[in-house]
């Protein structure tokens, strides 16, 4: 019988496109993160939880949504790992699992005003329509 936690950590890695097995354990990441001392889990615990099938507190967790997708932990890694992009396709889950996961370009309009950046739009697409 296959594990639906094991089916969820796949898709994860799929789409974030992050090999977890690279990470060293270094904290480097950690260590450059500005939302450190917000968050319950730190990047290099969400890289490790990834890999070691520890998704469910993980996609509970409010860290998920303290991480600023500033890429800080990104740049600072030996060894590319990519722990934002882990966090990004853990997000992404997260609203999948609750349905709130489509949008259409007829709901675009009522989205729009004059401060919201294109790259906003950009982004829900991608995330809401695949």
């Amino acid at each position: 019988m296959s594990n639906p936690m094991e089916n969820v950590r796949e898709e994860i890695i799929r789409r974030s496109g992050v090999d977890p097995k690279k990470c060293m354990r270094c904290g480097k990441c950690s260590g450059t993160c500005p939302a450190y001392d917000e968050m319950e889990y730190h990047p290099h615990q969400f890289v490790y939880m990834v890999e070691s099938g520890d998704i469910e507190p993980l996609m509970k967790s409010e860290s998920v949504y303290r991480c600023l997708t500033c890429f800080a932990c990104v740049e600072r890694c030996p060894r590319g790992v990519e722990p934002a992009k882990l966090i990004e396709a853990v997000r992404l889950e997260v609203i999948r699992a609750s349905g709130a996961n489509h949008m259409t370009p007829d709901h675009v309009p009522a989205l729009l005003d004059d401060e919201i950046p294109q790259q906003a739009l950009v982004s829900a697409f991608r995330k809401y329509t695949k």
